[in-house]
């Protein structure tokens, strides 16, 4: 066995296991750092893997974000049912590569968020 990789001189790795070890923010705090403005293009490949979540401009997608990291399956199912959260489908892409706006994004792993930013 090559025990250069666990001596802590040698091995680069166990710094960045260190850093993700050490990670104290708190989740609202994750949830603001996670969270930009952004267009189709970049949302493009969170959608053609599935993990792209369209969240209704009524909710606060912070709101969604909690829910989710949470792992809040009572608001999460209420909002899935009534239709404010929304996987969206080929034709919402198509429209939004013809059609380019901006979106709020947050990234919750192993799901990306998205909403339209409000032009008012």
């Amino acid at each position: 066995m090559d025990n250069s990789r666990h001596h802590p001189d040698n091995s680069p790795d166990s710094l960045h296991y260190g850093v993700l070890g050490d990670d104290t923010q708190t989740t609202p705090e994750k949830l603001k750092k996670y969270t930009g403005i952004v267009d189709w293009e970049y949302l493009q490949p969170h959608f053609d893997s599935g993990a792209l979540i369209y969240v209704d401009p009524g909710l606060s997608i912070t709101e969604v974000g909690q829910a989710l990291a949470d792992d809040d399956k009572e608001k999460t199912s209420a909002w899935l049912k009534s239709g404010d959260l929304v996987k969206p489908s080929a034709p919402h892409a198509q429209w939004w590569q013809e059609n380019p706006q901006e979106f709020k994004a947050l990234v919750v792993s192993p799901f990306v968020l998205m909403q339209p930013v409000s032009s008012a």
